[in-house]
Parts: structure tokens; sequence; C-alpha cells
């Protein structure tokens, strides 16, 4: 089995340490730095846009697009789309990486699969349009397409506890405000029990079990530090950068029972309490 893996990044990183050892990963990535550490991890590495891509898009037989939709909307289809129309139907599974930006703001109401896509901001704007794109080519092409909606992404090295020992976190107030939350080792799982059982078409919210307000998720990374809990800040009074308070715009609780009841996943962490003490735990054992 070949992995062909665009903007091989964090979330796809995981799922390819979690692959069986006779899978071949090819990672693409924009720069020559980041191919070197993804040669260094044993995976073939390519710099896209640069290298010639086609003998190993007729080579893979599992292609995971994890890069993000830029100007010219999605990056993998703007370059290739041609040359992927030509073997997609061939494969074995598409993945696509979206975000549950897609359904907008519902003031902490329940989305799922099913609820229309009413984005708010202009990063779900352009995942609504890199997913329509990707469908299209589904439609025309018969490729096993399954696009997979990721909550926030937390996991080693991304996490809250390095900015609370620093003194730097704050707790940013807007009430009624949640998110949710996806492990980055959950990700990968959801992802391979996909790839073991395709359904082509299907549409995947990837999130835990419970939906929370951020501040309440900064407070508890303190606890489990034994430091102070960082100060409380008004959202009207916060100094903010203008994506950070895009986050800001939507809330909802996001469903995850599809990738339960369809793919039959046991969440690892299903909420940010398990998430962030195995965190600390892992910590303390490097």
């Amino acid at each position: 089995m070949i992995l062909l893996s665009f903007g091989h990044g964090y979330s796809a990183q995981a799922l390819a340490r979690l692959l069986p050892p006779d899978w071949e990963v090819i990672g693409t990535t924009r720069r020559a730095e980041k191919a070197d550490a993804l040669r260094a991890d044993g995976l073939t590495a390519r710099l896209f846009p640069g290298d010639d891509l086609r003998d190993d898009l007729a080579r893979a037989t599992h292609i995971l697009i994890s890069a993000g939709p830029g100007p010219e909307g999605d990056p993998v289809l703007a370059a290739l789309r041609d040359e992927i129309a030509g073997v997609a139907g061939d494969k074995a599974w598409i993945g696509y990486l979206s975000t549950t930006g897609v359904y907008g703001d519902h003031q902490g109401g329940w989305v799922d699969e099913t609820t229309p896509l009413t984005p708010s901001t202009e990063r779900g704007k352009a995942r609504v349009a890199a997913e329509a794109a990707w469908q299209n080519l589904a439609a025309e092409t018969g490729a096993p397409l399954h696009i997979f909606r990721l909550a926030g992404i937390y996991g080693p090295g991304r996490g809250p506890f390095a900015k609370v020992r620093r003194g730097t976190a704050r707790r940013i107030i807007k009430p009624g405000q949640v998110f949710s939350r996806i492990h980055v080792d959950d990700i990968a799982q959801v992802l391979w029990a996909s790839m073991t059982r395709p359904n082509p078409g299907a549409i995947y919210n990837l999130c835990d079990d419970e939906a929370a307000p951020p501040e309440d998720v900064i407070a508890y990374a303190a606890e489990l530090l034994g430091l102070p809990t960082p100060p409380a800040i008004p959202i009207d009074q916060a100094e903010m950068s203008p994506m950070a308070r895009s986050f800001y715009a939507e809330s909802k609780r996001v469903s995850n029972k599809r990738i339960k009841e369809d793919l039959g996943v046991t969440l690892r962490y299903p909420d940010y309490r398990v998430g962030l003490q195995a965190l600390l735990a892992a910590e303390a054992t490097d």
C-alpha cells in the first residue's frame, strides 16, 4: 500500500505513525528543510509545488489531502486536477481534511454532517468551496472521496501548557462560547478506520465528546500544573489578532456520532481533561 499525502503536516504525520510497517508514505511539503525532516523519519519526500508527481499519483493506492485552500482555491486541484482526474477512479481511498468551520455559527447549538453549510469566516467559505471542488471531481471520475471535518486540533507540542508555564495564557471570556476539539491521535485512528472500511462519498465530523468553553481548558491546564489560574479577560477588552478573534465568531457543539456508529471508533481522548492529562504524563516520561 502507498499513501500519497499532500501537505504532510501534523495530522498526516500522526496517521503515518499508525500505518503498518509495510506501507510506503510519500509526503509533500513546500520547504526543502521540511523535506529533509520527512526523509529522516523514513518517508519519501516531495516538494509541492516543484517536483513532478505524476508517477507518485499513478503508484499511490491512497491519497490524503491536508493542504488548505489559498487564493487559487484548493492548491492540489489548482496544480494537478487533470492528472488526478486521470487516476482518481482507480484509487482505494481518497481523504480530504476540512474543518468544522464550514458549519458557521450556531450560538452553541448542535451540528452534524447533515447541517447546512453556512460559514461566517473567509477561511470557512474557502473550505466549503474546496470541499465542493473535490466532490465535483469525485462525481466526474468515481473517485472514492471521503471528507473529514476537523474540530480544533491539539496533541503533543500543541497544547496550553507552554503558555501557562510562561505566564502568557489568558482566559478570554465570551459568555456562551464553546469549541469542539480533537486529539491528533484520534484524528489518525479515524482516518485509519476509514481507510480499512472505505465508504465513498462519506463525510465525517472529527471531534471529542465535550464541546467546552476555552477558558475552562486553560484553567484545567493550570490546575494540572499546580500554577495559578490565568486571568480572565472579557473578549471586548482582549487584544487579539484578527485570526484569533475569528475563532470566537462561531460557537457550536459538533456531533461525533457518525465516526462511532459507522467506523466503530472509540476515542482515546473523549474530552479535553483526559487529553491534557495524557499530554502531561507523556512530558514526564520524555
